[in-house]
């Protein structure tokens, strides 16, 4: 990085700002603009392109001269889906690169270009939502009579629980995931009211189909809302009732593993030659197969099948498209563990999964909102042929809380992890800058930014329960580019450490918030 001061004052990105014109489609031509100080010694400014695989260099024009800035622009007509372009900065003291990256003396890779997308179908209502992030059993009871009774079923090996609310969670070494609070769809749509006044625009339900456990990550049938969250007509009810407010309903897809109780897996089991064999990897059947995480009670499916991938997103009757289609008419899809779906060993099927996925879901609906949970490097599916939009732990959250408290990754996965320092505020910053760089950004504007989720210990437990620090944290996540999430009772000072202490019921007592 060079250390010349001026060229921290040179700046563009992809905001309408500095990148102007009426449609970003092919065709269409835009004006690029860059900015610097009035005193930057900058003698001549180009543009690099890369037009079907050559190389265009073109001097920009000297634009207004402000009082503390100067400017340049261009005019660039869009010839292909994606466009890539950086800036060569001719000053006194020799050349510049400046892509999204920043400023380097020597040549960057593409990688760091910047990127328009023509011809992009985005989600354009997410910019002004606000996400609120429920784990229905533990929200709001509503409707009692659909509650797990104790001892109802089995699960797993062990007989479900039914809790008082407001208990708190035991650990998975002692309930697993098979006790239960009562939570229900019928209550989420009784306190859209207070939703709708805190602010909340959109909700994001983590998994609502039937499943044993009360997470339901172990789908029995994924066409089925679960009876004990009071099934279709409940999802229908809450609906209408988002409907009539505005408001928005993105639900949670497990399409990188079933349950071991789903009829795909049980007929599998019952018949070697069942149709649904190759939706599964058996190493010595019927007892041995690929398991998601080593979890014997969820076997990893097989996306080598195209059956699978028919019945999971493709055909037109798919799973994925039902849900999307009248009467529930679903906004987007969450897709669990996307870093995972689609690769198994020498099986590397995930971009060609997540581009069917990505075109099954826009012909359905064109506006309809589709991301990933992903807590690593997510940007190669999100160059505008796959995801919206992932959850954005390495490139928002997690450098947030680390410069905020010394946490790091071992805290969510309980692993020894080395770094236990905070995180410097250059370095936060250029991790912030780092993950924008690598995305388009008209995707950038749409990631999913959290500081918590129902798989990490609550925002104001990481921070120790420092009330000022919660407050910056929560002014970046409203500010930072991207769509903010709150995750259920951390507006009222919630507080959880490791899953499932995190998952903790929501309180409502008012004499009990912060």
């Amino acid at each position: 990085m060079p250390n010349d001061s001026w060229t921290k004052s040179v700046h563009h990105d992809g905001s309408p700002y500095y990148v102007t014109g009426k449609a970003l489609h092919i065709g269409s031509t835009l004006t690029l603009r860059l900015r610097a100080d009035v005193e930057a010694p900058i003698e001549r400014v180009f543009l690099r392109t890369t037009p079907n695989g050559g190389l265009r260099i073109q001097e920009m024009r000297p634009a207004q001269i402000e009082e503390v800035t100067r400017w340049w622009e261009i005019d660039l007509k869009l010839h292909m889906p994606l466009t890539n372009y950086r800036f060569f900065l001719q000053s006194r003291g020799g050349g510049y690169w400046f892509s999204a990256a920043g400023m380097t003396r020597h040549v960057p890779t593409d990688a760091t270009d910047f990127k328009i997308l023509a011809n992009y179908s985005a989600p354009a209502w997410v910019h002004n939502s606000v996400f609120y992030q429920i784990f229905p059993d533990r929200f709001y009871d509503d409707d009692p009579s659909n509650n797990v009774r104790s001892g109802e079923y089995d699960c797993y090996g062990k007989p479900v629980i039914a809790r008082a609310w407001g208990e708190r969670p035991r650990p998975h070494s002692e309930s697993g995931a098979c006790e239960f609070y009562g939570g229900d769809l019928q209550g989420i749509t009784q306190k859209l009211d207070y939703l709708q006044d805190l602010g909340v625009t959109a909700l994001y339900l983590t998994p609502i189909f039937t499943a044993l456990t009360n997470h339901k990550y172990d789908v029995v049938d994924y066409k089925q809302v679960d009876p004990h969250f009071g099934g279709e007509a409940a999802l229908l009810a809450l609906r209408e009732a988002l409907d009539a407010r505005g408001m928005r309903l993105m639900l949670d897809i497990v399409p990188n593993h079933s349950g071991s109780g789903n009829a795909w897996f049980l007929n599998t089991l019952a018949d070697a030659a069942a149709e649904t064999r190759d939706f599964y990897t058996f190493y010595q059947y019927p007892e041995t197969y690929e398991e998601f995480m080593g979890v014997h009670n969820l076997p990893k499916l097989n996306y080598s099948s195209a059956r699978l991938r028919d019945y999971m997103y493709a055909a037109h009757d798919s799973i994925m498209r039902y849900w999307l289609k009248p009467p529930f008419r679903i906004d987007g899809w969450r897709i669990d563990v996307a870093n995972m779906l689609g690769r198994q060993n020498e099986t590397q099927l995930g971009h060609k999964v997540g581009r069917g996925m990505r075109r099954a879901v826009k012909a359905e609906k064109s506006d309809a909102y589709l991301i990933g949970e992903h807590f690593y490097d997510g940007t190669a599916h999100l160059q505008g042929d796959e995801l919206d939009a992932i959850m954005n732990y390495q490139g928002f959250m997690f450098p947030v809380l680390q410069w905020l408290t010394d946490f790091n990754i071992s805290e969510v996965w309980r692993r020894n992890w080395p770094d236990k320092q905070a995180l410097p505020t250059r370095a936060m910053a250029a991790q912030w800058q780092t993950f924008r760089a690598a995305v388009p950004w008209q995707v950038a504007m749409q990631q999913f930014n959290l500081l918590d989720s129902h798989d990490t210990p609550r925002v104001l437990t990481h921070l120790g329960e420092d009330i000022a620090r919660m407050r910056l944290a929560v002014a970046l996540l409203f500010t930072y580019p991207g769509v903010p999430c709150i995750y259920y009772g951390d507006e009222i000072g919630m507080v959880g450490a490791d899953d499932p202490d995190n998952r903790r019921c929501m309180i409502w007592d008012q004499s009990a918030w912060n």
